[in-house]
């Protein structure tokens, strides 16, 4: 019995520090890529999120959820931190691009959520999340 619990505290005591460095540099990909959305895009989401826009919170709820979610597949995905670094920076541009495309597919976005147009919003997220989805399938296969 002791012998199985020496094992798994040195299986605990070599990977803990490897997953702290692993998920560390994630959550810095994922509030990187969070900070640079918020650049990037037209909207101004403290202020109408701060008014109580609705369709601006859908929008930046389904980014959140879409920028993190290949970002966790790089984790199960990479053994080495600039696997986890170099894959998620593509997850990230990849995910910043699909606003970039929904942009040019429906020429008023900006303006629909600004307005608070809910449907406009959840379509955007789907847009979002599905790509998330596609992107973190591939980074998987």
């Amino acid at each position: 019995m002791e012998s199985n619990t020496s094992l798994i505290l040195a299986g605990l005591g070599s990977g803990l520090p490897v997953l702290l460095l692993h998920f560390a540099a994630t959550v810095l990909l994922f509030l990187g890529g969070v900070a640079a959305y918020v650049v990037v895009t037209p909207l101004r989401e403290r202020e109408l999120l701060a008014s109580g826009n609705q369709a601006a919170g859908i929008v930046l709820g389904g980014t959140v959820v879409a920028l993190a979610t290949p970002l966790a597949a790089t984790l199960v995905t990479s053994l080495a931190l600039i696997d986890i670094v170099i894959w998620g920076v593509v997850a990230l541009v990849l995910q910043i691009a699909t606003f970039g495309v929904a942009v040019l597919l429906f020429r008023d976005l900006r303006t629909m959520i600004e307005n608070g147009n809910v449907a406009a919003a959840t379509t955007l997220a789907a847009l979002q999340l599905a790509i998330a989805l596609l992107n973190a399938g591939a980074m998987a296969g």
